[in-house]
């Protein structure tokens, strides 16, 4: 899905089975529940609670969270259909906008996703989630400057809980504006919040991998490939490594996991044909 070619770094495997993990359905699903602020009851502060929740409101986050659940299936029409209704009944909803423009991205239709975007940023400027969002929007349009701009401001947030995916976001966006080592100390950002990632894990060995620094790489790659999340470009990765590091009996190992698990693979193409240099 997302696809850096000059750099090779393919995620296809694991953004489908994670569920576009750069993006910030969490942000979108989490918030649909929660209430900000305080009410004054009898003089004194108390806390907005779900009780406080206006008809409009309630109703926008039920269509809402039923929006989240079909975009998760892939039923992106009938996701649309939802928010149409959510914004109906609650037309300064930020959150709505906000999913509205992760569908348009996913349709690759970027000027209502960023429209949609900038919608939930005028109701809502201090959101970080919508911030990233926006900020991945622009770097699939190879508008990094302004997407660098987005995911400082979403990561300056001293509130904000979703760090390790901006940071990840941008490395990954860095590395395709050919600001590799800036990328690279970015995904170590991102490593350090979340080290089980294996987006990051990939990219980051497969950066070092790229600048010849093997035994960093080595590191890397196979803690992920002794997780349950290794894939073929992964072990193929591996392969290379152990080979560069002239490791035979660990190039072995990798490369008949490879051969046993993703036999119609690109990677074990690669491998039978010897393109450890490709």
């Amino acid at each position: 899905m997302y696809r850096n070619t000059g750099q090779g770094m393919t995620l296809r495997y694991w953004l489908l089975a994670a569920g576009l993990m750069l993006l910030g359905l969490a942000g979108v699903s989490g918030c649909a529940a929660r209430f900000d602020g305080l009410t004054a009851t009898g003089g004194e502060a108390e806390m907005v609670t779900e009780s406080d929740e206006p008809d409009a409101r309630k109703r926008a986050r039920i269509r809402l969270e039923l929006a989240v659940g079909y975009f998760e299936n892939g039923q992106t029409a009938i996701a649309l259909d939802e928010l149409k209704q959510s914004i109906a009944a609650d037309s300064n909803y930020a959150e709505a906008y906000s999913m509205r423009g992760l569908i348009y991205m996913r349709l690759n239709d970027f000027r209502l996703s960023e429209e949609s975007f900038k919608r939930a940023l005028t109701l809502n400027p201090r959101d970080s989630n919508i911030m990233h969002n926006l900020g991945w929007l622009y770097c699939q349009q190879t508008r990094y400057a302004q997407a660098q701009q987005l995911f400082s401001q979403a990561l300056a947030n001293p509130q904000y809980g979703e760090r390790a995916k901006t940071w990840r976001a941008q490395g990954l966006c860095q590395v395709r504006a050919g600001q590799l080592a800036e990328g690279e100390q970015s995904l170590f950002k991102s490593y350090e919040f979340d080290a089980g990632n294996p987006v990051t894990a990939y990219n980051l060995a497969l950066l070092l991998f790229q600048r010849g620094d093997f035994a960093r790489a080595q590191f890397y790659v196979r803690r992920l490939n002794n997780s349950e999340l290794a894939n073929a470009e992964s072990l193929w990765l591996g392969v290379k490594v152990e080979q560069r590091m002239e490791n035979r009996d660990a190039m072995m190992q990798l490369a008949a996991q490879l051969i046993k698990r993703f036999p119609k693979s690109r990677e074990a193409e690669s491998y039978r044909g010897g393109a450890f240099d490709e």
